[in-house]
């Protein structure tokens, strides 16, 4: 990497070029604005805009791309110093530069999101969420040269930030190892991807960065003296045997040499490869001809060679790998291919990315990037700069959407996605209540197209469902599979209760009419040929159960035992039937009683009914929460309820909520006391986050007093905060 001086670069930029017509070349045109335009204007992190403009622009001309993403280069930064910069950029330099630049810009609005996602601390989050956004940058322009552009842009920025020594460089860093480096390895700008690792490495982890840096013993021209040394040595040996071979090779970076330590869990001296050249044939056999040269000439390290041309990766990448003691005792790496397995590796679906991340090939998304990849790689073969940038909008097209949520999070949908398609990618209960939406901010209809990069934000009702017009295909509101499932569902259920509702009330008029109030349904369920009560409900709703079918089981069990009790869910006997008669509502017994989930009455609460749609009535504790906002509601509804005669024998569920230190055995401990106090748990729920867990249990217990002694006791376990029921 060259570095200037602020002083010498200001020096040499004093004077922009005279001339600015339409004759004038266009990259010196832009040049010109830049310095017409910036003055002493400084960017975010402090570094002068016009010195940045330079920087970028060398570095893109080091890509050897055409002026007009040069031109992009200097103009870089226009947006900052007029409202309409494109409209004047297009007057000056021309269409293609004015709307390269605005692909350029959308990238840029994009930087609190890529930094946001960078700094996300659960990394299988942050993994998901960087791969979606890579996929994003590219989508969301029409010419790649617009991501490099904005490559160039970010490697310039962490050089300053590396040289000025900038306060706030960490979150640049983030973002450019999550996010801007592997882009770029995956494009295959290999210098950048480089320069980017190191740059961000020595921002992030400076201290290892050092010790890294301090034990490499050579300057970095020396060991590429090293490095030509040992090529121009090898081509003669391999001359000499009658192989015409190329022969490249670079020093390991920095970056690159920490990561192979971290993944072999090797030491610095234990490497045997951080220096490499590489040995392109034009046949198979050469390659191992090649290899033979190269043991004879150096010695080889015993376990460090492998066959990749006769057993293959996974991924199909072929190549010979050894590694030697080279010139002046110093270790050297050497991989051995042929061109077709060069281009292969670099292009085809064992590219250097693919296997140095592990993936697999064969996703539209990775087949895209290899086409892109194919497009830069072509850019040298085409004598018509016009047909380059024609294969890479070709490149861009994708059948996937990127939008951002108002949390900076990037979902992929597919395109044509509407607003209701991403509120149920989401979380389905957001989608069943979607009723508006706004786009960046403003209010669009809910079959408006998604395009790439809108920010999307749901206005959701309190309760609700879909409506049925948004499973019409012809009304354009659904465009994703997944989607049109989960209203479809919601329907179906909705469908299905409104069947067992009926079919419940057809069940409670005959049962009143035989004078069987009290039967339990789940036993006349089990003689009807279903195995629970709401089953029975809907087969009934549907007429699979006809009524004179319902009349006779009903009479037929009106002496055995087992219709001759309620069902009451959540209060039942050990190893035995259940037991109902020992709720009182409105002074009467026997009648159809449930208790509620939410707040698990047990005697002797005190408690209150309501009265249910088709399920009888629901017994609440009296400080319930959700009996508060049922009677302020409905209050006619509300009925009064006791415990009457003895209900010793009987158990009722309880649900109790733990909070705790978590630590090892803390489970084990917990339920060892309900063991001692003979109280049977029926259901756990535990989870724990930053060093606290919240446990949930569901217990049996015949009262409160046992409930309260085994309480007491699990709030003297060591680490245990707090222990009651659950509110």
């Amino acid at each position: 990497m060259v570095e200037h001086s602020g002083d010498d670069r200001r020096q040499r930029m004093s004077v922009p070029p005279a001339g600015t017509g339409a004759g004038f070349p266009l990259a010196e045109r832009a040049r010109a604005l830049a310095f017409a335009h910036y003055g002493s204007s400084t960017l975010g992190t402090g570094e002068s805009a016009l010195l940045h403009a330079e920087a970028v622009a060398g570095i893109i001309e080091g890509l050897r791309l055409d002026p007009a993403a040069v031109a992009a280069g200097w103009l870089f930064s226009m947006r900052s110093q007029m409202p309409h910069h494109i409209d004047f950029v297009r007057e000056q330099c021309g269409e293609e530069v004015a709307t390269l630049l605005a692909n350029v810009d959308r990238l840029h609005g994009l930087r609190l999101v890529t930094r946001g996602v960078s700094s996300l601390e659960e990394k299988d989050e942050r993994t998901a969420q960087v791969e979606v956004m890579r996929k994003m940058l590219i989508a969301m322009v029409d010419d790649i040269r617009a991501v490099l552009v904005r490559l160039a842009s970010r490697t310039q920025t962490l050089r300053y930030l590396v040289t000025s020594r900038a306060e706030g460089a960490l979150p640049f860093a983030l973002e450019a190892r999550h996010v801007f480096a592997p882009l770029a390895n995956r494009l295959g700008v290999w210098q950048l991807k480089w320069e980017l690792e190191d740059l961000s490495f020595r921002i992030i982890e400076p201290t290892t960065y050092k010790r890294i840096a301090g034990l490499l013993d050579e300057r970095r021209e020396e060991r590429e003296s090293f490095i030509a040394t040992t090529i121009a040595t090898l081509e003669a040996e391999l001359r000499g045997a009658g192989i015409v071979a190329d022969v490249s090779g670079r020093p390991k970076h920095i970056f690159s040499i920490y990561n192979k330590m971290r993944s072999k869990g090797r030491e610095f001296d234990e490497l045997y490869d951080l220096r490499g050249v590489r040995v392109m044939v034009e046949e198979v056999k050469d390659c191992y001809t090649a290899l033979g040269v190269i043991h004879n000439l150096w010695t080889p390290i015993p376990k460090e060679f492998d066959d990749y041309i006769s057993r293959p990766k996974a991924n199909d990448y072929r190549s010979l790998h050894t590694a030697v003691i080279g010139p002046d005792g110093r270790s050297l790496e050497v991989q051995i291919r042929t061109h077709d397995m060069h281009r292969q590796a670099e292009l085809g679906v064992a590219a250097h990315w693919r296997y140095k991340e592990g993936r697999a090939a064969g996703s539209p998304s990775e087949q895209r990037i290899a086409w892109l990849r194919q497009v830069l790689a072509w850019r040298d073969d085409f004598v018509d700069a016009a047909e380059w940038r024609a294969q890479a909008r070709q490149a861009a097209v994708d059948d996937t959407v990127y939008v951002l949520t108002p949390q900076g999070r990037v979902l992929d949908l597919p395109r044509g996605a509407t607003p209701i398609d991403f509120a149920y990618h989401v979380h389905t209960d957001l989608g069943h209540r979607c009723r508006g939406a706004k786009v960046d901010g403003a209010m669009v209809p809910l079959d408006y197209r998604l395009e790439n990069g809108q920010r999307v934000d749901i206005i959701a009702a309190k309760t609700g469902g879909p409506s049925a017009d948004w499973i019409n295909p012809n009304l354009g509101y659904l465009a994703s599979n997944r989607a049109r499932n989960k209203v479809r569902q919601w329907f179906n259920a909705v469908e299905l209760r409104e069947t067992a509702a009926s079919g419940r009330a057809a069940l409670e008029r005959e049962l009143r009419r035989e004078g069987r109030i009290g039967a339990n349904l789940d036993a006349l369920a089990v003689k009807l040929g279903h195995d629970k009560a709401n089953d029975l409900f809907v087969a009934i709703g549907r007429d699979d159960v006809g009524l004179n079918q319902l009349r006779t089981a009903i009479r037929e069990g009106q002496h055995p035992a087992p219709l001759e009790e309620t069902a009451l869910p959540l209060a039942r006997k050990p190893r035995s039937g259940t037991g109902t008669r020992g709720v009182l509502v409105a002074g009467v017994d026997g009648m159809m009683v449930q208790f509620a989930k939410c707040c698990r009455p047990v005697p002797p609460d005190a408690i209150c009914g309501f009265v249910t749609r088709g399920r009888g009535v629901s017994v609440h504790r009296m400080d319930c929460r959700s009996l508060k906002s049922l009677v302020q509601t409905e209050p006619e509804r509300r009925v009064e309820a006791s415990w009457a005669g003895d209900a010793s024998g009987t158990v009722y569920a309880v649900d109790l909520h733990v909070r705790a230190l978590d630590r090892q055995g803390l489970l084990r401990d917990i339920s060892e006391v309900f063991s001692r106090e003979r109280i049977n748990v029926i259901g756990v729920n535990t989870l724990s986050r930053n060093g606290t867990a919240t446990m949930g249990f569901t217990v049996e217990v015949a009262g409160v007093e046992p409930l309260r002694k085994a309480l007491d006791l699990v709030r003297h376990v060591r680490g245990v905060q707090s222990a009651g029921r659950r509110v």
